[in-house]
C-alpha cells in the first residue's frame, strides 16, 4: 500500500464509520419514534382494561341471567293467576271448598308475584354499579382501539421513511467498505462492535474523537512520525485513529 494509499483507506474508513453513525442514530431515532411510545402505553391500558372487564362482565352477566329468570317466573305466576281467576268468574256451581282452594291460590300467586318482582328490584340495583362502571370503561376500550388505529398509520408511515433513509446508507456504505483493506475492515468491524459502535475516529490535535481524552504529547508526537499507512490506536479506549491534516 503506498502512501497515498494508506491515507485513502483511513479516510475511507472514516466514511465508512460515518454512516454506521448515521445508521445507528436512524435506527434509535426509528426505534423511540413518539408513536411507539404512545402505543405502548394505549396497550398498557387497553390490557388493565381489559383485565378489569374480564373482572365486572361475568357479574352483571350473572346478574342480568338472574333477573330474566325472575321476569320469567313472575310472568309465569301472573299467567297462572290470571287463568285461575278467569276460571273462579267462569265457574257455575262450585263447590264452596273447591272455590275456597282457587281463591288461596290466586292470594298465593299474588303474593309469590311480590316477592320475585322485589328479588328483582334487588338484582336491578346491584347492575347499576356494575352498568356505570362498565359503561365508561367499554367507551374508553372503544376510544384507545380508535386512537391505536390512528398511531399505527402513522408511525408505518414514519418508519418507512426511515427504513427508506436506512436502505440509502446502507447503499452507500457498502460500496464505501469494498474499497477498504480486509485487515482493517476486519479489525474495524470487531472494534466498533466491541465499544459501541464507534470502530474508528479522527484524532483532532492531541484528542481522540473517540474517547474525547486528550492524548501524552509524547503519543502524538509518536504517531505523528509513523508511516500514514500503519494502523494506529488509542492507548485510551483502543479504538483506530485516523490522523487527519
Amino acid at each position: 500500500m503506498t502512501e497515498a494509499d494508506g491515507r485513502d483507506a483511513f479516510e475511507v474508513l472514516l466514511a465508512v464509520q460515518g454512516f454506521d453513525t448515521d445508521m445507528s442514530q436512524l435506527r434509535h431515532r426509528r426505534e423511540t419514534l413518539q408513536q411507539r411510545a404512545e402505543l405502548a402505553e394505549l396497550d398498557a391500558e387497553r390490557d388493565r382494561l381489559r383485565a378489569l372487564e374480564a373482572d365486572l362482565a361475568p357479574q352483571l352477566d350473572e346478574l342480568l341471567a338472574r333477573r330474566r329468570s325472575l321476569e320469567k317466573r313472575v310472568e309465569a305466576a301472573d299467567d297462572r293467576r290470571r287463568a285461575v281467576e278467569q276460571r273462579m268468574y267462569a265457574a257455575r256451581g262450585l263447590p264452596a271448598r273447591e272455590l275456597e282452594a282457587m281463591d288461596g291460590e290466586v292470594a298465593h300467586l299474588r303474593q309469590l308475584g311480590r316477592e320475585l318482582e322485589d328479588e328483582e328490584l334487588e338484582i336491578m340495583e346491584a347492575e347499576e354499579p356494575l352498568e356505570r362502571e362498565l359503561g365508561p370503561l367499554r367507551e374508553r376500550l372503544g376510544t384507545i382501539g380508535e386512537r391505536s388505529e390512528e398511531l399505527g398509520v402513522a408511525l408505518r408511515a414514519e418508519e418507512a421513511v426511515l427504513d427508506e433513509q436506512l436502505d440509502a446508507l446502507a447503499l452507500q456504505r457498502r460500496s464505501a467498505a469494498a474499497a477498504l483493506p480486509a485487515p482493517l475492515a476486519e479489525r474495524y468491524e470487531q472494534l466498533r462492535q466491541r465499544l459501541g459502535g464507534t470502530g474508528a475516529a479522527p484524532l483532532v490535535g492531541d484528542r481522540c474523537g473517540g474517547c474525547h481524552l486528550s492524548l501524552p504529547s509524547m503519543e502524538v508526537e509518536r504517531i505523528r512520525r509513523l508511516p500514514p499507512d500503519e494502523v494506529v490506536t488509542c492507548e485510551q479506549c483502543g479504538r483506530i485513529l485516523v490522523r487527519t491534516s
